[in-house]
């Protein structure tokens, strides 16, 4: 994930938010990320690195002493994200309104709600070690109201997602297995079968495969074909994009040959 947007500061050590992955180098991008990702920035966002920042790369001197008076005092923690909103001048009153609306809202989230939430966002960021980390803490807690097999049974399959999408398909494969005991569910069963069959050493147990009747069997596979079908389509575009930022000749060479491989490929399907 990369920011870039228009306001000019000399900025010659970027902040690097860890959550995200990403350096900041100016007010605007700091904004960005607080007003879009809420849920990364509510808390123990605000420390003396980010006072540093502001201070010595930003030149916002003023700010960063009315952020240090507000940790001397112990405030309301969103109230500091809002005067950085306010001080740096990117969004507009009413955005600042609604954001302090929404983290308002998020505050009554049930906590383990809150952590789910934020762990899904890591998620969406790519961000799958750290996502990990917060799905396990969730494993944790205690059976109740809130926290019942549902709950559980969601959080292994995320949990899932994340170890199959950092190639680690065993973990993967068992904590789909898990979210299925919770709760029974197409989606996570057609999930433990596609890894069977990606990975031979992965096996549905007995009682699992039984349940697969051969119209489900037929159906996930064409799923699974045309997944496959679209991360080609998706593959071959990158392919021209980078033939693109290729000097002239080279590119030439390359669009021949791609060409020719499509040629082959299409002749192949006939």
């Amino acid at each position: 994930m990369s920011l870039l947007l228009c306001r000019q500061e000399h900025v010659k050590r970027p902040y690097f938010v860890e959550a995200m992955g990403v350096h900041l180098y100016s007010s605007q991008e700091l904004s960005y990320v607080i007003f879009n990702h809420p849920l990364l920035v509510l808390d123990d966002f605000i420390d003396e690195r980010l006072l540093t920042f502001l201070r010595e790369e930003l030149n916002q001197g003023f700010l960063a002493l009315k952020l240090e008076r507000w940790m001397k005092n112990g405030d309301n923690p969103d109230e500091a994200l809002l005067i950085i909103l306010q001080e740096c001048d990117y969004y507009s009153m009413s955005e600042v309104g609604r954001f302090r609306q929404m983290a308002a809202a998020l505050r009554k989230k049930h906590p383990a709600d809150f952590k789910r939430m934020k762990a899904d966002e890591l998620f969406s960021l790519g961000q799958y070690g750290r996502a990990v980390k917060l799905y396990k803490e969730l494993l944790e807690y205690p059976p109740g109201e809130f926290v019942d097999d549902m709950f559980f049974a969601r959080i292994w399959n995320n949990l899932g997602s994340c170890y199959a999408r950092m190639f680690q398909m065993q973990k993967a494969f068992e904590a789909f297995e898990n979210s299925y005991k919770k709760k029974e569910q197409d989606e996570v069963l057609e999930r433990l079968y596609h890894l069977s069959q990606m990975d031979e050493r992965l096996s549905l147990s007995g009682e699992l495969a039984g349940e697969i009747t051969e119209q489900k069997r037929k159906a996930w596979n064409q799923r699974m074909e045309k997944a496959r079908e679209k991360a080609k389509e998706a593959e071959q575009m990158k392919k021209l994009e980078d033939l693109f930022r290729q000097d002239p000749v080279k590119r030439l060479e390359g669009e021949a040959k791609l060409v020719y491989q499509w040629k082959q490929e299409y002749r192949n399907m006939a």
